[in-house]
């Protein structure tokens, strides 16, 4: 099986400090990839370098077989075939949902504004948002603005779908909702790249994570083997207060 999305010795430094050192992670078509650590171990930089919103110091991102991480790689491109939701959803708070979702495929794929109010529409119905249409996020709820920020990345029919804390905005009701919806998502082909620390999401998501360590990859196994694991004091810190 070719794979969709693999991560070669990928580093990234600001200045002096180095946040990724030598990542390297594979992901397969319609796999769901979960990423755990804790605040500033580098996955949210990740999956930020992945789309380009950070360029890697050093290191490849293949994108079916395509390093994008090289100097001139259209970035408008990649950012259709790589869509990012945001842990604080970054919705336009002057734009309703239904024009923030119609906004890039006007935008980036020309679409005219009927055509694609038609296909956000669409998405909305999908995540039963069609009544919140013309509500702005002021008037959303923490969970209808997450599923409005997935359905203005999915509209434009990403290869890959990266989620930052998808949950951590949102109560315990809500987080088991956003669960079911990424599962449900996961059932239909699409490929996820998620970075969460609820461990509940975790394990219902992924029969193993990717648990990264002060920008190195530290373990790979199941939510219950790292927290029942009391040999390493570092993931025995980490699960154990998750």
């Amino acid at each position: 099986m070719t794979r969709i999305l693999s991560i070669q010795n990928l580093t990234k430094s600001f200045g002096d400090q180095q946040v990724l050192r030598s990542v390297s992670l594979d992901v397969d078509p319609g796999e769901i990839k979960v990423i755990m650590g804790s605040s500033g171990c580098g996955k949210s930089t990740l999956l930020r370098c992945i789309n380009r919103l950070e360029d890697p110091t050093s290191g490849s991102i293949f994108l079916n077989g395509q390093d994008v991480a090289l100097p001139g790689t259209n970035l408008r491109w990649l950012r259709q075939q790589i869509g990012f939701v945001f842990q604080q959803f970054a919705l336009f708070r002057h734009l309703t949902a239904l024009d923030n979702v119609t906004l890039a495929l006007i935008k980036l794929q020309g679409m005219n504004r009927s055509d694609a109010e038609h296909k956000a529409m669409h998405a909305l119905a999908k995540f039963d948002m069609t009544e919140h249409a013309s509500k702005f996020p002021s008037e959303l709820s923490g969970g209808q603005k997450q599923r409005v920020a997935i359905a203005r990345v999915l509209v434009m029919d990403p290869k890959v779908l990266l989620m930052d804390e998808p949950t951590s905005a949102l109560d315990p009701v809500k987080s088991r909702e956003i669960s079911q919806l990424l599962s449900q998502l996961n059932h239909e082909g699409v490929t996820i790249i998620c970075v969460t620390h609820d461990l509940t999401l975790a394990a219902s998501l992924s029969k193993t994570v990717t648990f990264i360590h002060e920008g190195v990859i530290h373990a790979n196994d199941s939510v219950l083997a790292l927290s029942s694991r009391t040999d390493d004091p570092i993931i025995r810190s980490f699960f154990g207060h998750v």
